[in-house]
């Protein structure tokens, strides 16, 4: 039995994957520079990443139950229940979480869409699924895909932040980097 929108749920999965394997490359770039790792810097890599594994165990957890034998209509049930209460905990508690780490709140863009948005999103899923109407796989996926969405939404803005903040280097940097290399023409 082919569980209806697998083929979503595992291309989701492969992108979200991605995604927490691109973000951390770009939050190595201001160290790699020379700059010491922000709080914000150390805050946004666990937030990301959590967010992206709880996402990934969403898009994978209906093949899972399915391989089991669950019927259909209790696969978006299980699921929506053991994907929303998690993601839901980590979208209300993400600006109390924040402030404790950083020592600030989120800029309110992010709160409007990591926050508010994904919240809604989750919430009225859940609410949905467990009433049982028709679509369940359509909705669950539909809030798998906001929910990530919000999460990259809310990474760039923050990557936006921590690209301005300035490199507070420990020492001076070195003459190699102080100079644009000139280009020479080939030989022929």
């Amino acid at each position: 039995m082919e569980l209806k929108g697998a083929a979503l749920l595992y291309t989701l999965a492969g992108l979200m994957i991605t995604f927490a394997g691109f973000s951390s490359l770009l939050l190595t770039l201001r160290p790699a520079a020379g700059a010491k790792v922000s709080l914000l810097d150390r805050y946004l890599a666990r937030t990301v990443m959590t967010f992206i594994f709880v996402l990934t165990a969403g898009a994978l957890l209906p093949a899972l139950l399915a391989l089991y034998g669950v019927q259909e209509s209790w696969i978006w049930r299980v699921s929506g229940v053991l994907f929303a209460l998690p993601m839901l905990w980590l979208q209300v508690t993400y600006s109390h979480r924040r402030r404790k780490a950083v020592g600030a709140g989120p800029p309110p863009a992010i709160f409007a869409v990591l926050v508010v948005l994904g919240a809604t999103a989750t919430l009225g899923m859940l609410g949905y699924i467990l009433t049982g109407l028709q679509y369940g796989a359509p909705v669950y996926i539909t809030a798998l895909t906001i929910d990530f969405f919000t999460v990259i939404f809310g990474f760039m803005v923050a990557l936006d932040l921590i690209i301005q903040q300035p490199l507070d280097r420990s020492e001076p940097p070195a003459p190699h980097e102080l100079r644009v290399p000139e280009l020479q023409a080939p030989e022929r």
